[in-house]
């Protein structure tokens, strides 16, 4: 073995396993001392950008699926000055769904453009894989499958998307029972965040500390109400009931995310999804971008406060389908014209 081998063989030369000797005007630091790692300026504002708003707001939120693509920077800023509050991406890779749409590259391209937040689906086999370059192109909230199909290990993709700085979202399929998803709605994730050093033997230890979180884990639950893929299908009765029984067990565990309804929804039929949730708030979706007038009216109500049933009042029948995305908290009764 060579002197300079041996010599980075040296327990007393190695720094964190490299073999690294800092030089000692390095090492002139007290015993030990502790430091918080900073997060990177992205995840900060990411979250910035999403906990300013409150569960209690109500929430219009486009998808970038009806845009033109050809002009999709234009059409992104044109629904932001249009009032709308969030701009929602559908990822499908073609094999847990039968549609393929748009990779990171897209958000990575529209995060520039807005500073909205960008809350994206993800309906694709292996999200995990995935995950960490959805993040750092500028999702500021990631939603995933439960369904073994797609999600091996949910809990750990939900772990790893919390604890890359992203609101974590879990996704039903209509023929999905709500115990999939009963064991990673309340509990606990570990997120490293914090380093510890200490100089031994003029060498510089470094040790990872976890900080268990406590509480909710997952910030959104999406119930889809027709199988995902496809636009223009109808919405299933069966999923009324399911979102209903979701909110009961939210309350038995004492959790608050928000419900979110997808596909099939429209104006005529909102109130059945709503009622369950008691809620008078809610997100619109799929909205489509060219309807500049109807975008501008949902704006306006949404920043004068209107009701569910004031709100349906307002859009135009002619929208083939909306999506409507529910707050579950908001304790409230929809008018009774509308029942």
């Amino acid at each position: 073995m060579s002197s300079l081998a041996a010599s980075l063989c040296c327990p007393s030369t190695q720094v964190n396993g490299f073999g690294l000797r800092p030089q000692r005007s390095l090492l002139y630091q007290p015993n030990s001392f502790s430091f918080s790692r900073r997060r990177s300026h992205g995840i900060v504002k990411a979250s910035a950008r999403v906990d300013k708003f409150s569960k209690s707001d109500i929430i219009v939120s486009p998808s970038i699926l009806s845009a033109n693509f050809a002009k999709l920077g234009e059409q992104v800023k044109a629904v932001e000055l249009a009032g709308c509050d969030w701009i929602h991406v559908d990822v499908m890779d073609g094999r847990f769904v039968p549609n393929i749409t748009i990779g990171p590259l897209v958000v990575d391209a529209l995060r520039p453009v807005t500073d909205l937040p960008l809350d994206v689906h993800l309906m694709i086999v292996e999200p995990d894989q995935r995950v960490p370059d959805f993040i750092k192109a500028g999702a500021d909230i990631v939603s995933v499958h439960c369904e073994q199909s797609s999600t091996i290990h949910l809990h750990r993709t939900v772990n790893q998307i919390k604890s890359l700085g992203a609101k974590a979202g879990v996704v039903l399929n209509p023929g999905t029972p709500l115990s999939a998803i009963e064991y990673v709605l309340d509990g606990e994730f570990f997120c490293p965040n914090t380093a510890l050093a200490s100089v031994r033997d003029d060498s510089i230890v470094l040790t990872r500390v976890y900080h268990l979180f406590l509480g909710s884990v997952v910030d959104l639950v999406l119930i889809m109400s027709v199988n995902p893929g496809f636009g223009g299908q109808s919405f299933i009765e069966s999923q009324v009931k399911k979102i209903s029984d979701l909110r009961r067990m939210c309350v038995e565990k004492g959790v608050n995310p928000w419900i979110e309804v997808d596909g099939g929804v429209t104006p005529k039929n909102a109130y059945k999804e709503s009622r369950p949730a008691r809620s008078q708030k809610l997100w619109l979706c799929n909205v489509k971008q060219q309807a500049q007038k109807t975008l501008l009216i949902l704006g306006k109500a949404k920043k004068s406060q209107k009701t569910i049933t004031q709100m349906l009042m307002l859009l135009p029948y002619a929208i083939k389908s909306i999506r409507i995305k529910l707050n579950s908290f908001k304790v409230a009764h929809l008018y009774s014209s509308v029942q």
